[in-house]
């Protein structure tokens, strides 16, 4: 492949992936089924809730995002599927617009575009999107995934179970250079002081049980934008924090709510999406100031005196200015949540036993 072409690279560039294979690929491809065999026998209910699925999108690449959608309308049993809503977050490309929506005509009846009068960011974008939806689940998306076969039944039927359960999809790669798409290994959702989220490996004695590899995964957190809640639950829990901006942390924020709050957060290893690691370039001061603000506002409201822990590593954000954060306090003291101490001793205590948190003698 010539690297030094000028359309690959300005598709890097503008989009994070490689456009000329995402052209020649078109609006809908089959990808390979990554489920572990015994997914393939498990059974769902015949009746389950509804999804509205949202997927916010800014200056997304028009196959992209389009094979994105196509893939949810081919994938999805309608009769679970409620409705797409896109959001278009200030786009600034005109194949976004007519060419877009000319497309979509194909999906009638299923699929609402809203478009904002202002640059909100995923996160508020994400809220408006909520506000417009009418199932019974909310499943969020990004604007770059591919879903797998019998994507969205077992998301459903945990949350038709246990609707205080919010569950996640494994996350399959779609390589931003080949857009090959590849298995991801099971794994769980995690992050370090620096509130930074890695994937963490789940002992093979976990999938030991009846269920096997089928084994719903106990996460500590989400990696970002995409799972599925209830969609009154979502908003009893209090959605998002508003005052975040752009993105970066809104996941972290929730899946510590979740956990103190009284719910629970799981990874569905039948349930497959495929996601491109984009490579952004650009606005990455934006993003990085935006995220430093996001994480000030989570370790203000939910690390309580561990938040000394975060500090320790980036003092320089001790005296930076995070907004007011008294909703979301007082959304804690509502919602009657736990300490981060019950956080680390039930949920994640190998935070706490990690060789940096010895190293400081914190206690």
């Amino acid at each position: 492949f010539n690297y030094s072409d000028p359309e690959f690279l300005h598709g890097i560039l503008l989009y994070g992936l490689n456009t000329i294979i995402s052209k020649s690929l078109g609006n809908q491809r089959p990808v390979p089924d990554t489920r572990d065999k015994m997914c393939l026998k498990k059974r769902y209910p015949t009746r389950l809730p509804s999804a509205s699925i949202v997927i916010c999108f800014h200056n997304e690449e028009f196959n992209t995002l389009f094979r994105t959608v196509s893939s949810v309308m081919n994938l999805t049993p309608h009769q679970i599927l409620e409705e797409i809503i896109l959001v278009d977050d200030m786009s600034e490309f005109d194949d976004l617009k007519e060419k877009l929506d000319y497309h979509l005509e194909m999906f009638r009846g299923k699929i609402k575009v809203i478009r904002t009068t202002k640059r909100e960011g995923l996160i508020r974008a994400r809220l408006i999107g909520a506000a417009h939806a009418s199932g019974d689940v909310l499943v969020f998306l990004d604007s770059h995934c591919e879903v797998n076969r019998v994507w969205l039944e077992p998301l459903l039927a945990a949350i038709a179970k246990d609707r205080k359960m919010v569950v996640c999809p494994m996350v399959d790669s779609i390589d931003h250079l080949t857009l090959n798409y590849y298995p991801a290994p099971i794994v769980r959702g995690a992050f370090d002081w620096h509130l930074r989220f890695v994937w963490d490996t789940v002992f093979s004695y976990e999938m030991d049980g009846p269920e096997g590899p089928t084994t719903p995964i106990r996460s500590p957190a989400m990696s970002g934008g995409i799972f599925a809640i209830n969609r009154h639950y979502f908003n009893e829990l209090g959605q998002y924090d508003k005052d975040m901006n752009l993105w970066g942390a809104e996941n972290l924020e929730l899946s510590l709510r979740i956990w103190m709050c009284g719910g629970q957060l799981f990874i569905l290893p039948c349930s497959r999406v495929g996601h491109v690691d984009r490579h952004i370039v650009q606005n990455v001061t934006q993003v990085l100031r935006a995220l430093r603000y996001n994480n000030l506002r989570l370790v203000h409201v939910w690390l309580d005196e561990y938040k000394e822990q975060f500090f320790l590593r980036r003092p320089d954000l001790k005296s930076i200015p995070y907004g007011n954060i008294s909703e979301r306090v007082e959304l804690r003291r509502r919602l009657g949540c736990k300490s981060f101490q019950w956080y680390l001793d039930t949920v994640f205590p190998e935070l706490e036993t990690s060789l940096e948190m010895k190293a400081n003698n914190f206690h």
